[in-house]
């Protein structure tokens, strides 16, 4: 497995000891469980963007009939979702 070297300040040496401690677990699987769920919560955020997007685009006349103080000006007739 590919293995990355990772360096830390004395002072968060010393927390990630002590949470890893605290939790009963090693500050390997620590850091990797925080860089995982980091990677999780990024994978979850792009596609909740581009469900948003997606869902946008598909109402964006709704959406402009709706707010119409929000659209851009020269917005209208001609538009292109």
């Amino acid at each position: 497995m590919p293995a990355l070297n990772v360096e830390f300040s004395e002072r968060e040496l010393e927390d990630l000891r002590q949470i890893a401690k605290e939790r009963g677990t090693s500050m390997k699987a620590l850091v990797r469980e925080a860089a995982a769920a980091d990677i999780a919560r990024h994978r979850a955020l792009k596609e909740g963007a581009e469900a948003f997007r997606r869902f946008f685009t598909g109402h964006a006349e709704e959406f402009a009939a709706a707010f119409p103080d929000d659209e851009p000006p020269g917005s209208g007739e001609g538009r292109v979702a």
